[in-house]
């Protein structure tokens, strides 16, 4: 299934058959040669829709250098089957570009606020498509702790007791349809309302039209209060109730456990592999977008505490 489906009522113009625009390429047309054989690769109408929010090459805008090696589209492909397959990075098939190449645009890309920006316009799309504002209003958070691989260094590893799993956790924020607003990657030793404020202050500070989230009974208490007077959220505490001995979905809070599942559906977000908390949590990023949603917006902050992505 295609990561960024174009909306039926999308605006972009439809690309002409059999040719690929690229301004990265001389002459506007991609140079890229390699047939599309893997699920993750782009198709035509989505590359006509995340071209334009890639940064344009330093050539094009005269201000030096040489056309790149590779034409982005590859890179993207080969960035997108990483996250879809989950292999190490030096085991990127040999028709994709280099290992390094795609390393150091993954990374600039990332801290140049292009995966940010790409997120953002691609969730505004579904939402609009939808019948929704672009702009949440509301929001579900909620946590989950993830198995650590021998790449996660001991400061940002952590036991959680309750689950029973040693590694990372990570916390999402999501608006009412489930796409992703902000995402936090902890220690999974740290207790989910001491995570919430970082993740709440975060989703205020990308979505000030949040007015209201929900939130399972691990976050009753003091942050009701904290966010209340603080953030001027209001956060509601959907509990379970006492005498419940069965199954039952709660209201508001299936809908980040359903977007919860839909990441772990994968190969490379069922355990936390990277060294940097800010590429795990990109992934997230990508791996939402898997079953036709719209991505994460996020932050990044060096402890692993701040983070954000896409709402109501």
């Amino acid at each position: 299934m295609p990561f960024y489906p174009a909306p039926d009522r999308d605006v972009q113009p439809v690309p002409v058959p059999g040719v690929v625009r690229c301004r990265c390429c001389p002459g506007g047309i991609s140079r890229s040669a390699r047939a599309r054989r893997y699920p993750s690769d782009m198709t035509r109408a989505e590359w006509a829709v995340c071209e334009p929010l890639l940064p344009a090459p330093a050539w094009l805008a005269g201000r030096g250098g040489r056309p790149a090696s590779w034409c982005m589209r590859d890179i993207v492909d080969a960035i997108r089957y990483l996250t879809h397959n989950g292999p190490v990075w030096r085991a990127l098939p040999a028709d994709f570009p280099p290992t390094g190449t795609v390393y150091w645009r993954a990374g600039k890309w990332q801290a140049g606020g292009c995966t940010e920006r790409m997120h953002d316009d691609l969730r505004e799309r579904i939402r609009l498509a939808a019948g929704r504002k672009a702009a949440p209003t509301a929001a579900i958070i909620d946590s989950q702790s993830v198995k650590g691989s021998e790449m996660i260094a001991r400061p940002r590893r952590g036991y959680d007791a309750g689950k029973k799993i040693n590694g990372t956790k990570r916390h999402l924020s999501v608006d009412t349809p489930g796409l992703l607003l902000t995402v936090l990657v902890t220690a999974a030793s740290v207790q989910d309302r001491d995570a919430a404020r970082p993740l709440l202050r975060n989703l205020r500070r990308a979505f000030p039209t949040v007015k209201l989230a929900w939130a399972d009974g691990g976050y009753a208490g003091k942050l009701v209060t904290w966010a209340r007077t603080r953030l001027r959220l209001r956060l509601e505490i959907v509990k379970r109730p006492d005498d419940l001995h069965t199954f039952k979905v709660l209201p508001r809070g299936w809908v980040v456990e359903r977007t919860l599942a839909r990441i772990t559906g994968h190969r490379r977000t069922v355990r936390d592999y990277e060294r940097l908390p800010a590429h795990h949590e990109n992934d997230r990023q990508h791996r939402s977008t898997s079953a036709g949603r719209a991505p994460v917006r996020d932050h990044h902050s060096h402890t692993g505490l701040g983070s954000r992505s896409p709402g109501r």
